[in-house]
């Protein structure tokens, strides 16, 4: 039974630009209405929030809103969630969409600052205590703590939800070239997979879309390792993506812990056991294979500054 997102509300964070921005826009268009979080907004996003005013201009019709939220700060999470709830009657759709693909100041070859590593580009600090690497904060630990509060209002409430988490195929690949990334998708399709049984028990339907690489934003905070390991890639639309993610809210089948892959031309539910891996050329980064050689070069003869 398909379901329908109209009248709805939604939150989503990273809609900023990229994929978030596409869906927020998708669920806009549905008649479903959005609050967006994000460190800024885009020229786009700022544009769909002209189109989609809060209060709306005719009744019925949809709106969106945008808080400025840091995703790595529980505060502002919980202040993000507050101020949905206190602009919509309730939040029908989570969607933890806010993610970084290892920017080198957050990169597992860019070890945090220390007196024998000083040059290295991380802003993830060494003295911290706990310590912490951005990359995981965003992709996995906001993801996780936004889950929280969204189960933890319709739990009280007694109402059911949808949660949409975006991983990818990285979460069940690997690459040394950016291995928090792959440890982080890894990380967030174990936990969406962990809360499966949270859809018959509670009517809390939990899942994943799993895309291969769309040419977005999120590869280009390193523009020159972009420029590197880009060249000739076999990418995705953020269209297709986007139709996959809202088939994981309507579709009925969907939110027992689904991973939803999406590779150009088709989709398919990853399997927990024995999962077959994507079709030969779904997931196509050619360059990579150079990068993956002269970072090993590099590490067999400058080693590594921690």
């Amino acid at each position: 039974m398909a379901l329908s997102v109209e009248g709805k509300h939604a939150l989503v964070t990273g809609a900023g630009s990229g994929i978030s921005l596409a869906f927020a826009r998708r669920l806009l268009q549905e008649g479903c209405s959005v609050v967006i979080g994000d460190l800024k907004l885009g020229v786009e996003a700022e544009a769909l929030l002209k189109s989609y005013p809060h209060p709306p201009t005719a009744r019925d019709t949809p709106s969106v809103v945008f808080h400025e939220t840091d995703v790595t700060s529980w505060p502002q999470l919980a202040s993000l969630f507050a101020a949905a709830l206190a602009t919509f009657p309730t939040l029908d759709i989570v969607v933890p969409g806010a993610g970084l693909y290892d920017p080198p100041w957050s990169s597992f070859w860019q070890p945090p600052h220390t007196a024998t590593n000083p040059d290295s580009a991380s802003r993830d600090r060494a003295d911290s205590e706990p310590g912490h690497y951005a990359v995981l904060d965003v992709n996995l630990v906001a993801p996780i703590r936004m889950s929280q509060l969204a189960i933890g209002h319709w739990t009280k409430r007694k109402e059911r939800g949808c949660i949409v988490h975006v991983g990818s195929v990285a979460g069940y690949l690997a690459e040394a070239a950016s291995p928090l990334y792959f440890a982080s998708k890894h990380g967030l399709h174990g936990f969406v997979r962990s809360l499966g049984d949270m859809r018959d028990e509670l009517g809390i339907r939990v899942s994943c879309v799993a895309p291969g690489p769309a040419n977005t934003g999120i590869w280009y905070q390193d523009p020159g390792r972009a420029d590197e390991i880009l060249q000739g890639c076999k990418w995705l639309t953020v269209e297709e993506i986007v139709h996959a993610m809202l088939e994981l809210v309507i579709k009925d089948e969907y939110g027992n812990g689904t991973i939803l892959e999406v590779t150009p031309g088709e989709t398919r539910v990853v399997p927990m056991f024995n999962a077959q891996p994507p079709k030969p050329g779904a997931v196509h980064m050619p360059a990579m294979g150079a990068f993956h050689e002269k970072l090993f070069h590099d590490l067999r003869t400058k080693g590594l500054g921690v």
